[in-house]
C-alpha cells in the first residue's frame, strides 16, 4: 500500500468520529469524554500560568529582539480592519475584541471541538463577513501564507466530507478575535484558530510577529471533489528529507532522536494522545525544551544552505520585508541552532523533525489517525508549528519594551488599563478577558 494513500483508513459507519450534528453538539458529546475533559483541564492549568515563552531551561535569553521597522505591510492591514470592523455588529465587536496585553491571546486550540463563547465564528456570519476576515489574513500575509490557510480550511472541509460530517469540520469552522485598536504607532494584532489552523499576528508600527502559527491537514491533499488537486506540506517534507539524507552517518546518528515514532527506543512520555510528537502545541507557551539533535556550527556549508532553505519553507508565509527580518534574525543566530529527528528516512517513512534556535522553534511531524482510523502515523496526515522562543510568541517580548518604552505606555498604566478592561464595558467594544498580559511576565 502507498505510504500516502488515506483511502483505506476512512472510517464507515458507524465509525466516525463524528458525534453530533452541529459543531456544539458535537463538541457538548465528546467534552463528555474523561480523555477529553482532562485534556483541557490541564489546558486551563497551564493557561493560568504567568506567559514565559518556550525556552531551552526555564530562562528566557535577554535582548533578543528589538523594535525595529521591518516593512509590515501594516497600512494595508488597518484598512482591512477598518473595513471588517464597519461590517461587525456591536455584539459581535464586544465578543471579538479584547485589549492588546490580553491573556486571551493564549486561549487558542486547534482541535475541530467548538467550546469557545467568544470571537466571531465565521460558520455563523454571512459571506460579506467571512470575505472581509479573509481580506485580513490577504493583507498580513504573503501569497503563499495567504493560499496555504486558505488550503488548510478546504482541507478541513474535505476531510468533514469523507467522514460524514461537513458541518462539524467545515470550510468556516474557526474564529478571529481582534487585539488592541488597529494603528499605524501603536500595538495591535489579530488571532484566527480553529481545526488545524491556528495564526496570531502582532503589529507594532511597521513591524509584526506571526506566531504561534499551526498549519495540518488530515489528509494533506484532495483527489476528488470541489478542493480536487490540493496538496499541502510537500515542501516542508522534501526539504527535511533532503536535509537528514545530506547527513553524514555520524551526523546523522547525532540527530537522530529516536528511530520509532511509537514505543521502540522512543522515550517514555515523548508522544502524547493529542500532539503526538509536537512539543509546541496548545497552551504549550512555557514549556522547556532542551536542545536536541545535531548542532549547526558543525555542517558544512551546503548542509547550511540546506538548514536556512528548510526554515525558509516556513518563515516564507511572512510578507517581503518580515520575511528578510526573520531569516535574518536566524541566521544570526544559526550556530546555535540544533536540528533533531524522530522516525525513519526512507521515502515511505513517517518522521519527525523539528529546527530550534534561540529565535526560531519549528516542527514537522506525521501523525496517526483522529478522524482517519490509521493507528500509527501516515504520510498524509501533517502537522506543522512554528513559535518565537524566549518571550516573544504573540510579539509579548516587543509588547513588553513599548510598555517600557513608551511614556504613555508604561508597565502600571498598562496594567491599569488591562484591569479596567477586566471590570467595565462600558464602550461595548471588549470581551471578558482572562490574566494579565505580558508587563507581568
Amino acid at each position: 500500500m502507498n505510504a500516502d494513500d488515506y483511502h483505506p483508513f476512512i472510517p464507515q459507519p458507524p465509525g466516525s468520529k463524528i458525534a453530533g450534528p452541529t459543531p456544539r453538539e458535537h463538541a457538548q458529546a465528546r467534552m463528555k469524554s474523561p480523555r477529553a475533559q482532562g485534556l483541557f483541564a490541564n489546558w486551563d492549568r497551564l493557561f493560568h500560568e504567568p506567559f514565559r515563552g518556550i525556552t531551552t531551561c526555564g530562562q528566557v535569553i535577554p535582548d533578543l529582539y528589538t523594535m525595529r521597522p521591518e516593512g509590515a505591510p501594516t497600512l494595508a492591514m488597518i484598512e482591512a480592519i477598518n473595513s471588517l470592523l464597519a461590517r461587525m455588529t456591536p455584539g459581535q465587536k464586544k465578543a471579538s475584541r479584547f485589549p492588546v496585553g490580553s491573556q486571551q491571546w493564549r486561549h487558542w486550540q486547534n482541535t475541530e471541538l467548538y467550546v469557545e463563547d467568544y470571537g466571531l465564528r465565521l460558520d455563523e456570519v454571512g459571506e460579506p463577513l467571512r470575505e472581509a476576515v479573509m481580506r485580513v489574513l490577504r493583507t498580513s500575509m504573503s501569497a503563499h501564507g495567504y493560499e496555504l490557510s486558505r488550503d488548510v480550511m478546504k482541507l478541513n472541509r474535505f476531510l468533514g466530507d469523507i467522514v460524514g460530517g461537513p458541518a462539524v469540520l467545515g470550510e468556516w469552522c474557526y474564529i478571529f478575535c481582534l487585539f488592541g485598536v488597529p494603528s499605524a504607532t501603536e500595538p495591535w494584532g489579530w488571532q484566527f484558530f480553529g481545526h488545524h489552523l491556528v495564526l496570531n499576528c502582532f503589529v507594532l508600527g511597521a513591524q509584526m510577529v506571526l506566531t504561534p502559527a499551526f498549519w495540518g491537514a488530515e489528509p494533506s491533499y484532495a483527489d476528488h471533489g470541489p478542493f480536487k488537486g490540493i496538496q499541502l506540506f510537500q515542501d516542508e517534507e522534501r526539504a527535511g528529507l533532503k536535509l537528514m539524507r545530506s547527513f553524514s552517518a555520524e551526523q546523522q546518528k547525532r540527530a537522530i532522536v529516536a528511530h520509532s515514532m511509537m514505543g521502540g527506543d522512543l522515550p517514555e512520555g515523548r508522544r502524547h494522545f493529542a500532539d503526538n510528537l509536537h512539543l509546541g502545541g496548545a497552551f504549550q507557551d512555557n514549556r522547556i525544551v532542551p536542545y536536541e539533535g545535531l548542532k549547526a556550527d558543525g555542517l558544512s556549508a551546503l548542509q547550511r544552505r540546506d538548514l536556512m532553505d528548510l526554515v525558509e519553507k516556513y518563515l516564507c508565509v511572512l510578507p517581503e520585508g518580515p520575511l528578510r527580518a526573520r531569516i535574518a534574525e536566524v541566521e544570526r543566530h544559526l550556530p546555535d541552532t540544533h536540528f533533531c529527528w524522530i522516525g525513519g528516512f526512507a521515502e515511505d517513512s513517517p518522521f519527525y523533525y523539528r529546527v530550534q534556535s534561540p529565535v526560531t522553534f519549528i516542527e514537522f511531524d506525521h501523525h496517526a489517525g483522529v478522524f482517519l482510523t490509521n493507528l500509527e502515523p501516515a504520510k498524509f496526515h501533517v502537522h506543522t508549528i512554528v513559535r518565537t522562543p524566549n518571550g516573544n510568541d504573540y510579539g509579548f517580548d516587543l509588547l513588553r519594551q513599548h510598555y517600557k518604552h513608551s511614556p504613555h505606555h508604561n508597565q502600571q498604566q498598562a496594567q491599569q488599563q488591562l484591569a479596567q478592561h477586566r471590570h467595565h464595558h462600558g464602550d461595548g467594544n471588549y470581551h471578558h478577558h482572562h490574566g494579565d498580559g505580558p508587563s507581568k511576565a
